[in-house]
C-alpha cells in the first residue's frame, strides 16, 4: 500500500516556512494503454509547497519520521510504569491519494 512521508529539510535564511520533500513509497504504477499518460504526481510539489516529490516502488524508511512517545512515571507502589504510544495511520494514505487523484481530475477537467 502506498505510503506518504514528509522529509523536513534544514531551513535557509530566506525560508518563510520549513522546507520539506514529499516522499511516496510502496507505489504501484497503474498499467496504462499505449498512449503515455502524465504522471499522477506532476505538479504536486508546486501545489503543496514542497521542494520535490520523490516516488519509489520500494519501501523507503525515514528515521526522522519515527514517532514514538514514551512516558515514564513512578507508581504509588514504587514501580516504574512505561507507556509507549505509536500512531495508527491505517487508511490515511488512501484518503490522501484519493484527494490527490480528485484534485488532478478537477485540474484536467478545468483545463479542457
Amino acid at each position: 500500500m502506498t505510503r506518504l512521508q514528509i522529509l523536513e529539510l534544514p531551513e535557509g535564511s530566506g525560508d518563510d516556512r520549513p522546507p520539506f520533500v514529499l516522499v511516496i513509497d510502496q507505489y504501484e504504477p497503474q498499467p496504462y494503454p499505449d498512449e503515455p499518460e502524465p504522471s499522477p504526481f506532476d505538479g504536486v510539489a508546486e501545489k503543496i509547497g514542497a521542494r520535490a516529490v520523490l516516488v519509489f516502488e520500494e519501501t523507503v524508511d525515514i528515521p526522522a519520521n519515527e514517532l514514538t512517545l514514551t512516558h515514564v512515571q513512578e507508581a504509588a507502589d514504587g514501580n516504574i510504569v512505561r507507556l509507549r504510544v505509536e500512531p495508527d495511520l491505517d487508511g490515511f494514505t488512501d484518503k490522501v491519494m484519493a484527494e490527490v487523484a480528485k484534485a488532478q481530475a478537477d485540474a484536467r477537467a478545468a483545463s479542457k
